[in-house]
């Protein structure tokens, strides 16, 4: 397993990045990866089944932000003050097991249940029978509460999505660290811990991929080239407002 560490990036480039590495992984050209990064500025991230007019209806500031359009389904997310992840793994991988793909909603969540818990925020699981990712619901994704999904007295604090193609999958996620603008409906680390998430970064991926080894790298020349030019679609008004 690699892991890499972005510093906060526009969200067109996250998205660029994000399925760069789905195609190469997918490809076998790239190895698996577990991705870390943050946003710049402010950007709210639409499902890709949401309906863009949605998004000039919620009123601001959410709709004076940027905004991109996600490869993976679910409610709309403001990103800001957060820790963003993502997960590549071609299909047939030891990490997701004999549950398939969704048994990583529950192992990632889970890894970083337990992390939040050791600096007591009261972290629990999303309603049992609430399904996974919706194309229906509230816009923001974290007014939609799955059994997957990492709450906090009542709160969403954390959600995840995937994309699957025929030989990789995607699951990307947000945990919200601190929130600025009132439309954020959901709970935050910072409400109940000062903690470092910087400093918890390697023992978190660490534990994510166990039992496997993990190194720190970096983005090779052709996930490089292939994000520039993946840029051109996430930063396209036809892909962003397609629905």
């Amino acid at each position: 397993m690699r892991w890499l560490t972005d510093p906060p990036l526009d969200g067109v480039s996250n998205m660029a990045r994000d399925e760069a590495l789905l195609q190469l992984v997918g490809q076998g050209e790239s190895p698996p990866t577990l991705r870390f990064y943050g946003w710049t500025p402010p950007t709210v991230s639409l499902g890709y089944f949401q309906v863009f007019a949605d998004f000039e209806r919620i009123g601001p500031p959410a709709s004076e932000l940027a905004v991109v359009r996600r490869q993976t389904g679910g409610g709309a997310i403001l990103h800001d003050i957060e820790l963003t992840y993502s997960l590549v793994l071609p299909h047939g991988h030891p990490l997701i097991g004999s549950d398939g793909p969704n048994g990583l909603y529950n192992h990632v969540h889970g890894v970083v249940a337990d992390l939040l818990r050791r600096h007591g925020v009261p972290v629990s699981r999303g309603p049992v029978g609430g399904g996974g990712c919706s194309h229906g619901g509230p816009f923001f994704c974290f007014e939609r509460h799955s059994c997957f999904d990492l709450l906090a007295d009542g709160r969403k604090l954390m959600g995840s999505a995937q994309r699957r193609t025929a030989h990789a999958v995607l699951q990307h996620g947000s945990l919200v660290l601190g929130r600025r603008f009132e439309q954020q409906k959901c709970a935050a680390v910072r409400d109940y811990t000062a903690m470092d998430i910087e400093g918890e970064l390697c023992g978190l991926a660490e534990r994510i991929v166990f039992p496997l080894p993990i190194e720190m790298g970096s983005f090779s020349l052709a996930e490089e080239n292939l994000a520039l030019q993946l840029r051109s679609k996430y930063g396209d008004p036809a892909w962003t407002q397609r629905r």
